[in-house]
């Protein structure tokens, strides 16, 4: 499922085919082997900064001396026989203000090389980045955008120049760039992770290029969390839930192009459906139905019978209600407008319970990352690109985006994998049965 060639050309830096690096847990396992250091190891992603990011713009701050440092307090920790699980592996944080939520990843021997770009003042659209030498562009094409707002951190990770990055999904900011850059991007359920969003709308996630270093990410910042954050106390529902079995495979899955109420392009669904297909010709997943795109539900509902309130049956197409007016009102409101909160608290109330009853008849939901591609960098006009993101952040379910396959621009799209709340092990095991770590 991922990407078979490299992202580069001019966005990559003098033309050449940028170099993936290692993934993080090969790096740790080699430091903790005591095989490469840990200093040697971070000046390698320090050399890749200063060689690409005057093309990428992927980092708005870069700490070499801090970094340097902290990797030579990691080797000394190794020697003295710690067994850290992600020894030596450099990472970035999203944002100036990232390395405050990344002490667990610091304590498993993580290094923090830098903070990546996010989108600068003045415009209203999050699908961007500024870093420190101008704005961030798409690795794969240098007039497409990355997306985000975790932009430089997709593409820090896509262009091989870190291995892990972090990232804070509040609208589809982890899964966007994600999709658009070729990588791996996870949403966390909301809540389960510490958060500064008073909305309750963001959560935690990360940037990875491989399923192994998401569960390596996932591992180090739940027990990092674990004694403060009421970690056992967020219940998942249905197959995925913490502490469920695993089910055996091939997981269930039900595809939806459109969530019910989204106006998507065609070739993001094609490609995603494609990739869902392959998925389930290789035994990974069952796709118990194929949901219908809204043209093909407006002619069903012209050739029913007179309209009633009869209730949807236990197999119909999932229609969520748009999301819009409420994240927004979530998002803007204050308590002195009833009239939105109401609306929200509706909307809100109606996609938890479709979304509940679909949990309880099949493992994982399949949709396009985005509805449209990687646009360019004058902003992307009337579209959302949240459209097909945003529903799992004012729901909490967590979500995954994988790369699909190439649009005919060359970019890349993504496959959202949607589980039940608490479900981020269902996810993770389901990307590991996709995703080779060679």
């Amino acid at each position: 499922m991922t990407p078979e060639r490299g992202p580069g050309g001019p966005s990559a830096g003098s033309g050449e085919t940028v170099d993936h690096g290692t993934h993080a847990h090969s790096l740790a396992a080699a430091v903790r082997a005591g095989r490469v250091r840990a200093v040697d190891v971070v000046a390698d992603a320090l050399e890749r900064i200063a060689r690409t990011d005057r093309s990428l713009c992927a980092f708005r701050e870069v700490w070499e001396e801090d970094a340097l440092r902290r990797a030579a307090e990691v080797d000394a920790r190794v020697a003295a026989g710690e067994r850290l699980p992600l020894a030596g592996v450099p990472f970035a944080v999203k944002g100036r203000h990232g390395l405050r939520s990344a002490g667990p990843l610091v304590a498993a021997g993580c290094v923090a090389v830098g903070a990546t770009a996010v989108p600068g003042p003045g415009t209203p659209w999050q699908t961007w980045g500024l870093g420190r030498y101008g704005r961030t562009v798409n690795p794969w094409r240098a007039d497409r955008t990355p997306g985000g707002s975790s932009a430089g951190a997709a593409v820090a990770v896509a262009a091989g120049v870190v291995p892990l990055a972090t990232g804070g999904d509040g609208a589809g900011s982890v899964r966007i760039p994600a999709a658009w850059c070729g990588v791996l991007g996870l949403k966390t359920t909301n809540g389960r992770l510490p958060s500064a969003d008073r909305t309750g709308l963001a959560a935690p996630g990360v940037l990875v290029r491989c399923a192994t270093d998401a569960r390596a990410w996932w591992t180090a910042v739940t027990v990092g969390a674990a004694g403060t954050t009421g970690m056992a106390g967020v219940a998942g529902t249905g197959v995925a839930g913490e502490g469920a079995a695993v089910k055996p495979r091939p997981l269930r899955a039900v595809w939806s192009p459109d969530l019910g109420f989204a106006d998507v392009d065609p070739e993001p669904v094609a490609v995603a459906h494609a990739a869902a297909l392959r998925l389930a010709d290789s035994g990974a997943v069952r796709i118990e139905q194929d949901l219908p795109g809204p043209r093909d539900r407006r002619a069903a509902r012209d050739r029913r019978a007179p309209r009633g309130r009869r209730p949807a049956p236990e197999g119909a197409p999932l229609r969520l209600e748009d999301p819009a007016d409420a994240w927004l009102a979530l998002r803007t409101a204050s308590g002195d407008d009833p009239l939105a909160l109401a609306l929200a608290r509706r909307i809100r109330a109606v996609n938890d319970r479709r979304l509940d009853a679909l949990f309880r008849r099949t493992d994982l939901l399949l949709t396009p990352t985005t509805p449209c591609a990687a646009h360019g960098h004058n902003g992307p006009g009337e579209r959302y690109s949240t459209a097909l993101t945003w529903s799992f952040n004012l729901s909490g379910h967590p979500a995954l985006s994988i790369p699909a396959g190439f649009g005919s621009d060359g970019c890349p799209l993504g496959l959202q994998v949607v589980a039940p709340r608490g479900g981020e092990r269902a996810l993770l095991d389901f990307a590991e049965l996709l995703h080779s770590d060679a």
